[in-house]
């Protein structure tokens, strides 16, 4: 039994079951035992690796246009350039290099990161010790006045989900008791949904439907930044177009394991609803793309045969396997997709169609 299990029973004891959300953000985010709170989960050494920890080829590109984007839209001096969830800070540390072949476009970057771990900011500060980012625990603390240009790499999919089962005309939601002193899932009395009647068309009874309290919210403080001032969003992840079905998933040590096993040792994720993310907003989003079609439209393969030339044998062995799973459709290429904010009769960025 994990030190946070313990805690979770006590309460579910004493409150009665939790929902998926307030489980995950538990199992996520607590001061004391939580999985970010923690430890450094990305690269061999942790549960996941993530597209910046495959390649430089992923970072690289990403900077390049978010520069074009810069230049298209009149080069302004000074921006906020923002990450959700930077993780150990290699995806900026790869962009802000990029930026550099740009020098103006450098120095108009004002860094800001949104980051909730205390043990991840520590990691970025390293990271990143070359430059002075500001750090925040959420998107509205960002700058209101000044060109946003954000990423979101694997960020949305972090965030807490409710789990609802059709029953009927209404939904039952997905939650977490105890069965014989264990944690287990259970479901909650039927009710109706204000926030689901538009899948009572497409939904029978017994499917699930995931729904991100944050994510939207999130979405829309981009969106109306941008929309006001410039810049635009780049947002990567796994996931696809309205959700249906159970994607929670729990990885440990690099494997999936169940969801309830090792709550604040194992990292909770779920796949991404994009059409979720993208409803009313006050700007333009482009189309979804796969991960793989996008690096591919930015000239990802030429990248790669360049560096290629200065490689050899097990370096160039794991290059050239680092740019098949950033593309393949066996590997992250289909699974992981993207989409793009931009200010309304502004240009798409680069990779990116409308």
């Amino acid at each position: 039994m994990t030190p946070l299990e313990q805690i979770l029973k006590s309460q579910i004891t004493t409150q009665g079951p939790m929902s998926v959300a307030e489980y995950m953000s538990t199992c996520l985010l607590h001061p004391e035992y939580g999985y970010y709170s923690t430890r450094d989960p990305f690269g061999a050494g942790g549960d996941f690796i993530t597209a910046p920890e495959i390649s430089q080829m992923f970072g690289e590109l990403i900077g390049l246009t978010l520069a074009q984007v810069w230049m298209d839209q009149g080069q302004p001096a000074k921006i906020a350039l923002a990450e959700l969830g930077p993780g150990r800070g290699t995806l900026m540390a790869d962009i802000l290099r990029t930026a550099k072949a740009v020098p103006s476009f450098a120095q108009a970057c004002e860094i800001h990161l949104i980051e909730a771990s205390p043990k991840l900011r520590e990691v970025q500060a390293a990271t990143l010790s070359a430059y002075t980012p500001v750090w925040h625990d959420h998107v509205n603390q960002l700058p209101s006045d000044l060109p946003l240009y954000a990423i979101a790499n694997e960020f949305f999919d972090a965030l807490p989900i409710r789990q609802m089962i059709r029953d009927g005309e209404g939904w039952r939601e997905r939650q977490i008791g105890l069965d014989n002193d264990a944690l287990a899932f259970g479901l909650s009395i039927s009710a109706p949904l204000a926030a689901l009647d538009h899948r009572l068309s497409d939904t029978k009874d017994g499917d699930l439907v995931e729904l991100c309290a944050q994510a939207p919210l999130i979405m829309r403080t981009l969106a109306e930044r941008i929309q006001a001032n410039g810049g635009a969003a780049v947002i990567f992840d796994y996931g696809d177009w309205r959700s249906l079905g159970d994607t929670l998933q729990a990885v440990y040590a690099h494997e999936k394991v169940p969801a309830l096993l090792k709550p604040g040792q194992s990292d909770l994720t779920s796949h991404v609803d994009f059409e979720a993310l993208i409803t009313d907003l006050p700007c333009t989003h482009s189309r979804l793309t796969t991960q793989g079609v996008f690096l591919e439209r930015l000239g990802i393969t030429d990248r790669a045969q360049a560096l290629a030339k200065s490689l050899s044998g097990t370096a160039l062995e794991h290059h050239i396997a680092a740019h098949r799973r950033l593309t393949h459709p066996d590997e992250m290429g289909t699974i992981f997709k993207t989409l793009a904010l931009f200010p309304k009769g502004a240009h798409p960025p680069a990779g990116y169609e409308v």
